[in-house]
């Protein structure tokens, strides 16, 4: 009688929940994959035999990130004002970023450096940003905003990201307040800019 496989899609899943576990508890220095195996109460070998190495362990991690923001992104609801629309979706990404903030250092930074992104996993974000783009398209369509949306939304989203690392980092204020103002006057700022 054959034996029982163990090295199951369960197992993998359970394996890649810990590993971005083990990336939020310990950031980018204390992943390892001994760390995620002991975290998974399985052995290391499992997660080699499962992943590869540490670089595919990484790019399941970053596979992960990306589906999770699409899926946050997919429970908006579109509404009559195209414009309040785009602005919920930069919102998601804020929040997304602050709820994980190692995660998407994994995503939108390439912290480590055995893991060099190729074509299949610049097309996790497609989905990402073809929510955005169909977003820009629709302030587009209404005469909110002009330009290419494609061109527009990659600006949206460099702004967002660019100001989540800055919020991560506590370089954009020291009062919820003020943070706030400043995330409205950029996101309104650049908005306002392709409406002319």
């Amino acid at each position: 009688m054959p034996r029982p496989k163990q090295r199951t899609a369960e197992l993998r899943e359970h394996v890649l929940a810990a590993a971005v576990d083990l990336l939020v508890r310990e950031g980018v220095s204390g992943f390892t994959a001994r760390g995620v195996a002991r975290a998974a109460e399985t052995s290391t070998p499992a997660v080699y035999e499962l992943f590869g190495d540490k670089s595919g362990l990484v790019r399941e991690v970053f596979f992960a990130g990306f589906r999770l923001l699409r899926r946050r992104l997919g429970a908006l609801v579109d509404t009559d004002d195209p414009r309040t629309d785009l602005i919920e979706a930069v919102g998601v990404c804020r929040s997304f970023v602050q709820d994980n903030p190692v995660l998407a250092e994994v995503m939108f930074s390439r912290p480590f450096s055995d893991f060099d992104p190729g074509p299949v996993e610049v097309e996790a974000g497609a989905s990402v940003r073809r929510f955005v783009v169909d977003r820009v398209a629709r302030c587009v369509d209404a005469g909110r905003i002009h330009g290419d949306p494609t061109d527009v939304a990659h600006v949206v989203l460099a702004l967002a990201l660019g100001l989540a690392g800055a919020e991560t980092a506590q370089r954009l204020g020291t009062s919820p307040t003020a943070i706030d103002r400043r995330w409205s006057l950029g996101v309104n700022a650049l908005l306002d800019g392709f409406s002319r």
